[in-house]
């Protein structure tokens, strides 16, 4: 008959775990530095700029309406006065 015998191959070597991990590694690595750290530096920038905001600081909102600082929190909260009482 022509049949012939199959055999298991051999089971691959530690250095193969590894070479599999290899493009998961490259692929977080290069997020991290596309994404999480850009993300962190400006987060630091905004707080840097909300640290620095004092009473009467003229600023435009996230929405475009321009209006005066009125009251600076410690939390970070800000309060604006976009006309005259209101």
């Amino acid at each position: 008959m022509f049949v012939t015998p199959a055999y298991a191959q051999a089971a691959g070597g530690a250095g193969g775990a590894f070479a599999s991990f290899l493009p998961l590694i490259l692929i977080f690595a290069i997020m991290y530095f596309l994404l999480i750290r850009p993300q962190q530096k400006k987060v630091k920038e905004h707080q840097a700029m909300v640290e620095a905001l004092r009473r009467g600081d003229q600023v435009v909102t996230a929405g475009g309406v321009v209006g005066k600082v009125t009251k600076v929190r410690d939390d970070g909260e800000v309060e604006v006065e976009i006309a005259q009482g209101v």
